[in-house]
């Protein structure tokens, strides 16, 4: 290895040395925005099909209204998996299972804890909305729900609740010790 490669691999890594470069430091941070941002969209897909902000569910059609979460997107699907999807739309089930999934995986988003377990229902969520509208619009067969599910998965194996969240604390609980995929 040239002297360079050495001074740029010893800027850019941190091996268990105890010490953080710049690049490692911004990338912790840009992480925590990603997560940040994760937990906004689902905080605020819960808040306005709960309330009807008018965004996108009207006030009339709000969950509190009497309106379903899960009626009119599930009900437009298309696909191989449209009569699964068509036969779920508007169940108590599944606008109580979307509903608390948002929920919770907005809060663990925001917070930073219980990473692991709210990234692989973020990335379930994002794929089983992936299958609702099958084959995508712009593309054979990626788009952004299956970028958006590895990017939580991906944000829980670097430990991104641990910047600018409750993460280090969090994973400090006896229980959390115990049951390492409560991280």
């Amino acid at each position: 290895m040239t002297a360079m490669a050495e001074r740029n691999t010893a800027r850019t890594t941190t091996p268990s040395v105890g010490f953080e470069t710049t690049a490692g430091r911004a990338a912790r941070y840009v992480w925590a925005g990603v997560r940040l941002a994760f937990a906004f969209t689902f905080l605020w897909a819960f808040l306005d099909k709960l309330f009807g902000l008018g965004f996108a569910t009207p006030g009339a059609r709000s969950w509190l209204n009497g309106g379903s979460p899960t009626n009119g997107f599930l009900s437009g699907a298309e696909g191989p998996f449209a009569g699964l999807h068509h036969r779920l739309a508007g169940t108590g089930f599944a606008d109580w299972a979307f509903m608390l999934g948002l929920l919770g995986i907005g809060l663990a988003f925001a917070l930073g804890v219980g990473m692991r377990v709210a990234a692989a229902a973020g990335a379930l969520l994002y794929v089983l909305m992936w299958s609702v509208a099958l084959p995508p619009a712009t593309n054979p067969f990626l788009d952004e729900h299956l970028i958006s599910a590895a990017v939580m998965v991906g944000l829980a194996l670097v430990g991104a609740g641990r910047t600018l969240g409750l993460g280090a604390r969090w994973e400090r609980l006896p229980i959390v010790r115990r049951l390492p995929w409560l991280r």
